[in-house]
């Protein structure tokens, strides 16, 4: 099936949706999203990432000057690594939180010919059809409803042969030592709870193949970045649980079984299980990667 037409039917599918099963908040997580937390948990996360991301991006048969949307941007950390990384790109930055755009344009000025951040939505952004080369998702599709929507719009502004690639996380990939608590209750309760309130799809890092291979995608590999505290410092992964704790505590009180003091006590008995230097833990991460269907020949 070509990709065009799967994506069609998808958005058939999503026109006329039965209204009981329809969640109307397209940001659910927008207060955490703009909270200070966020910022520092972006700049965790790359720092953490990146390392073992980049070698992913040499794969993609790109032009010598590609052109890359990263879709979801915040801060633009990772759009500042992709614009340093293909020195001859032209990357362009969305996202809806305009403070991240803001201090990502201050961040990266000096990539300002090459480098841009717009106010858009991942449901609707304002590019033709094939426009990118390259098209970036990163830690965006799990905090938002209807993200079969969302690729649907991330294939279309790519172009026939362009390239996907999506951090698609997953919390049933999370795992720490067990101590007076038990950590494996917390990412059970607290994610179907969480996610069942918030329409949204706390494991799509499993469920991203199936999507993509649905819409007609091609060339599809996940991989997966290892954040643990052999591969990463433990203060960097530490600051990442920081940054969940002080953004999510209240909400998971507000959504789930799981009170906010107890969130808290949970939160930091994984820290400290990172930064206990016989401690173990780890973060297993899915890339997601796809090809858009090349166009048949003599069709572009």
């Amino acid at each position: 099936m070509r990709a065009s037409v799967a994506i069609a039917e998808f958005r058939i599918t999503l026109r006329d949706p039965k209204p009981e099963n329809r969640v109307t908040d397209l940001n659910p997580q927008g207060k955490q999203m703009a909270d200070e937390s966020m910022v520092r948990n972006l700049a965790a996360q790359a720092e953490a990432i990146w390392p073992q991301e980049a070698p992913l991006l040499k794969r993609y048969a790109l032009p010598a000057a590609p052109r890359i949307l990263d879709a979801g941007c915040g801060t633009g950390e990772a759009a500042a690594r992709m614009a340093a990384f293909f020195p001859r790109s032209n990357v362009l930055g969305v996202d809806i939180i305009d403070a991240h755009l803001e201090l990502a344009r201050s961040r990266y000025a000096s990539l300002a010919s090459r480098l841009s951040f717009q106010h858009q939505s991942v449901y609707s952004l304002d590019a033709a059809d094939g426009t990118f080369d390259l098209t970036v998702c990163r830690h965006v599709l799990q905090s938002i409803p209807h993200a079969h929507q969302v690729l649907a719009e991330l294939t279309r502004v790519t172009r026939p042969g362009g390239y996907l690639h999506l951090i698609a996380e997953d919390y049933g990939m999370l795992h720490f030592q067990q101590g007076a608590l038990d950590p494996r209750e917390f990412w059970h309760i607290a994610v179907a709870s969480f996610g069942a309130a918030t329409g949204t799809d706390l494991f799509i890092g499993r469920n991203a193949f199936g999507i993509l291979a649905a819409m007609g995608l091609e060339q599809i590999t996940i991989d997966y970045i290892v954040v643990d505290t052999l591969r990463v410092p433990r203060e960097t992964f530490a600051a990442i649980f920081e940054a969940w704790r002080d953004g999510y505590v209240d909400a998971i009180g507000e959504l789930t079984p799981i009170s906010r003091e107890s969130a808290v006590a949970y939160f930091n008995q994984m820290i400290a299980n990172v930064r206990d230097p016989l401690g173990y833990a780890v973060w297993m991460v899915p890339v997601v990667s796809a090809c858009v269907a090349p166009a048949p020949i003599g069709q572009g």
